[in-house]
């Protein structure tokens, strides 16, 4: 595949990525996450409360639950219900991975993470980046 048509994919999953983020009934931030391997999208995920919770992910100070998932976690916690797996796919996420995702990210086997938005804290795509797994920021705003 040439490297235009592999942005032009990139660009495409991570907007898919976005949309899919309106699925969150978080406030403070929607997040979407999409798993793509061999050009199939294998798992999906966005950011809230566990199954059988409140669909409420802040609280009455507008500070996010300690048990809301992230968008990631959600994508590859249902791949390990599905039975695929998710070796050397691309994760599409609209937000930078925290510390927390990216330990998850390389333990399945994730070989490049595409990002739409940028976060203050770095730790998570310096994890990636250190476990050599690809990195790329596309700012789709």
């Amino acid at each position: 595949m040439t490297l235009n048509k592999q942005i032009e994919l990139d660009r495409r999953y991570l907007r898919m990525a976005k949309i899919w983020s309106e699925n969150s009934y978080c406030t403070r931030r929607q997040v979407g996450a999409l798993i793509v391997k061999d050009q199939m999208i294998i798992s999906d995920g966005y950011n809230g409360t566990p199954a059988g919770f409140e669909n409420v992910c802040e609280d009455e100070n507008s500070v996010t639950k300690p048990y809301v998932l992230h968008a990631e976690a959600n994508a590859i916690t249902k791949i390990a219900r599905s039975g695929n797996n998710s070796d050397g796919a691309t994760l599409y996420v609209t937000d930078s991975p925290c510390i927390e995702c990216a330990k998850l990210i390389i333990q399945a086997g994730i070989k490049r993470v595409i990002y739409g938005r940028e976060y203050r804290l770095t730790d998570g795509i310096d994890l990636l980046r250190r476990a050599n797994i690809e990195v790329i920021y596309l700012n789709e705003e």
